[in-house]
């Protein structure tokens, strides 16, 4: 089959795929899970027909994937792809380009820096920051944390690109008790052992009390949440941030999916977030593009440059290239389709899709209480944390929906006990999504 024709037959296929999305069951049955053995087998001494390959892959792994683009998937703040999002994905894909810089593609240098400008404006951000395009949170949030190790550390007159971190002056972090994992990940990939990170207490909401927050100073890195992941609470930035920066610190916020609660008319529980140095959020989850699309922001573009430059003698570029902002050199060009989605929802179209989730969430949480079920959190956002009463049946009540495929999602621990975390992000999922799940929790509470 010829190059074209292969093509066509993937479009067709994904398709088809998309044609049955909102039949698909949130989570695979068993048998298409256990059909996936077929993939289970030797490397191939001969090349395989590209058509044969296409066919296994739709026949087999199809049935067998989450229909986390579906809209019954209530697990992990995931967002289903944009139409508008997906579709640029795919000429994306077709122009094949090395998005590292303006000589390596002129068309992905210009619409990442057109879509880098859009997101400081929908999210309301220091205008002159530098805007990275990474593979995931944890890789934008190394990034946004290898600045701000470097910067604290010339401040103090150590030049860390040279001389390393043997002998440097220590650089202390203080992280919620709550961090998310993800911010862990990073600072332990960045040398920051886990049993020398400093925790500040949380309020009952899972928030930083300024009232207890550790000694700052200017070797401090401080982290703090925009939404947190089971609460989908705010730090109270307006009462940290000030305090950090009078004592010389740097502030990133870890905004995966709650920084967008600024485009919104829940930018109130943002406020002072602007104040901070960095930033992170996520694409695929509440601005719907597919994966494989992050955001790091900071406010000094020369810190996040320098820090993540990779110019050599037979590849430079401005300072703004992508390959000069994050980790990788040669990488796709993923800003693209959140220029495609910023573009087709508008400023608009965001604050309404935002919004839609924050009240759906507040509707299932009043459905669920009325229903007997524990809600734990306030349901400022798009986040309802939900027992059944002790942990046995909360469990129970979390199977019985899965089994009658009105909805997915996951477990979490909060205050030390088993609790479900249900997230609502999916441009597909439509208020009598949310009205089933609600239906089929409360039943299954009754029978549990």
């Amino acid at each position: 089959m010829q190059e074209r024709e292969l093509i066509a037959e993937a479009d067709a296929r994904a398709r088809h795929y998309l044609d049955g999305i909102d039949g698909r069951p949130p989570f695979p049955p068993a048998t298409a899970r256990d059909g996936l053995a077929v993939f289970s087998e030797d490397l191939p001494q001969q090349g395989i027909d590209a058509a044969e390959t296409l066919r296994m892959l739709d026949i087999h792994g199809s049935p067998a994937t989450t229909a986390s683009n579906g809209p019954r998937y209530f697990g992990f703040v995931i967002g289903a792809a944009l139409p508008a999002a997906a579709a640029a994905e795919r000429l994306m894909l077709a122009w094949d380009q090395c998005a590292s810089s303006y000589d390596t593609s002129p068309v992905a240098a210009t619409i990442e820096k057109v879509a880098g400008r859009w997101l400081l404006d929908a999210l309301d951000l220091p205008r002159d920051s530098a805007v990275g395009f990474g593979t995931s949170a944890t890789a934008c949030t190394l990034s946004c944390l290898s600045a701000a190790r470097r910067t604290l550390l010339a401040r103090l007159g150590w030049d860390f690109d040279q001389d390393g971190l043997f002998g440097a002056p220590e650089i202390k972090v203080v992280v919620s008790e709550t961090v998310h994992v993800t911010v862990r990940k990073a600072l332990r990939l960045l040398g920051f052992g886990m049993a020398r990170l400093i925790v500040a207490p949380v309020d009952p909401y899972g928030r930083v009390d300024p009232a207890r927050l550790p000694a700052l100073d200017d070797r401090t890195i401080l982290c703090l949440q925009a939404g947190e992941v089971n609460t989908g609470e705010f730090d109270p930035f307006a009462a940290l941030i000030p305090v950090a920066r009078a004592a010389g610190a740097w502030v990133h916020v870890d905004g995966a999916f709650g920084l967008w609660a600024r485009a919104s008319s829940r930018r109130a529980l943002t406020e002072g977030v602007e104040h901070a140095d960095s930033w992170t959020t996520d694409g695929h989850k509440w601005l719907n593009t597919p994966y494989d699309g992050a955001v790091a922001i900071c406010r000094d573009a020369d810190a996040l440059a320098q820090a993540m430059n990779s110019d050599a003698a037979y590849a430079t570029a401005s300072k703004d290239a992508q390959k000069n902002l994050m980790l990788e050199f040669s990488r796709r060009a993923r800003g693209i389709p959140i220029w495609a989605a910023l573009r087709t929802l508008g400023r608009n179209g965001v604050a309404e899709l935002v919004d839609r989730h924050c009240e759906e969430a507040a509707y299932l949480a009043g459905r669920l209480r009325e229903g007997g079920l524990d809600v734990l959190n306030r349901v400022v956002l798009n986040q309802v944390l939900v027992r059944c009463g002790d942990d046995e049946k909360t469990a129970r009540v979390r199977q019985a929906v899965l089994d009658s495929g009105d909805g997915w999602f996951g477990t979490s621990i909060w205050q030390g006990r088993p609790a479900f975390r249900l997230s609502l992000s999916s441009w597909r999922t439509t208020h009598s999504d949310v009205a089933r799940l609600a239906d089929r929790l409360v039943s299954a509470a009754a029978g549990a």
